[in-house]
């Protein structure tokens, strides 16, 4: 969905340096940089207002009414964000300052929906992208796309031409890419010499039986004399 806007307040920060950055996440608030028209600017957002507003119907994509220090809103969007390698959490964010009235570049998720027929039919289907590059006004810009696979056979491949955008919402990269196909799924064969030595061990675990019996039978045999 695309036209949701999002209001964050943030701090100006005044301090830089990696152990400033641990006391505000300390407290609950993720250091950034707000790059506008003008010259950069250090900031501190609130955690959760940050994830509320990036977890919204808009996603990543959402337009982001900037306050500095009570000032003016400054439309922005999320440029670029660092996670915690462990716990997953957002550690640093970059915003950047959007003229609602100009395109610009953003990524945009790519979802398939439905069950392929070439699927029924025993094949199995492979998504080898799952993000676009796409050019749009930041309010036109989708959360995510979607692309119906039903009718994708055995043996065939989508290609990034055919995916539907939204009115105003320009595709970015090369048409001819394909992103999601149907292929035939692969086949394991057991080793022959596998095969053989199982065949042969077989055998051998058969022979002491064999004998054992031909023995009880001589014995009998002996006793019946």
């Amino acid at each position: 969905m695309a036209g949701e806007r999002a209001k964050l307040v943030v701090q100006n920060r005044s301090i830089l340096g990696s152990a400033e950055s641990r006391r505000l996440r300390r407290q609950g608030l993720i250091p950034g940089v707000l790059y506008g028209r003008e010259e950069p600017v250090a900031i501190a957002i609130p955690e959760r207002d940050l994830r509320a507003a990036l977890t919204g119907t808009s996603g990543t994509n959402a337009v982001l009414d900037v306050v500095v220090a009570s000032g003016k809103a400054h439309a922005s969007v999320l440029k670029e964000y660092q996670l915690d390698r462990v716990r997953g959490t957002i550690t640093h964010v970059d915003l950047q300052e959007v003229r609602l009235d100009q395109p610009i570049h953003a990524t945009v998720s790519l979802h398939l929906t439905g069950e392929s027929v070439g699927a029924k039919e025993g094949g199995v289907l492979t998504q080898t992208l799952t993000e676009i590059n796409v050019e749009a006004l930041p309010m036109e810009v989708p959360a995510a796309v979607e692309f119906d696979v039903s009718g994708l056979h055995l043996g065939e491949s989508a290609h990034l031409s055919q995916v539907a955008l939204p009115e105003g919402v320009t595709l970015l990269d090369d048409g001819e890419t394909s992103f999601a196909s149907v292929t035939l799924p692969s086949r394991e064969e057991e080793p022959e010499a596998e095969a053989a030595e199982g065949a042969e061990g077989e055998a051998a675990e058969g022979e002491p039986a064999a004998e054992a019996a031909g023995d009880a039978g001589a014995e009998d045999e002996a006793a019946g004399e």
